[in-house]
């Protein structure tokens, strides 16, 4: 289910919604995936592709998937608690937005 979301992710993309390029790094349990956003496009590469993300984002599957699929937000304590891992929880926002997912 994981691997499908991104594979569908040029299908939800929102021009524009994206102020500057920005390239995130996800570890979803054995899912691992580079993607880079752009005001004009997303692209999804398998793996890591780039030697630093400018946000690294690390979960579970069922931890993602309720975030992605049930409009759920973590908050302070699942990042304390190790259940979402970043080095920017700001644009973890910003990737929801891309894809109509924000609040």
């Amino acid at each position: 289910m994981v691997e499908e979301i991104f594979a569908n992710l040029g299908k939800h993309f929102q021009a524009n919604k994206v102020a500057h390029k920005q390239v995130f790094y996800f570890s979803v349990d054995e899912v691992k995936k580079t993607v880079t956003l752009s005001p004009e496009r997303v692209q999804v590469e398998n793996g890591k592709t780039v030697e630093e993300a400018d946000c690294v984002c690390k979960t579970s599957a069922d931890f993602f998937l309720k975030i992605w699929q049930e409009g759920y937000r973590p908050g302070m304590g699942d990042f304390l608690s190790g259940k979402i891992k970043s080095n920017n929880p700001f644009a973890l926002q910003a990737f929801l937005a891309a894809f109509s997912k924000e609040d």
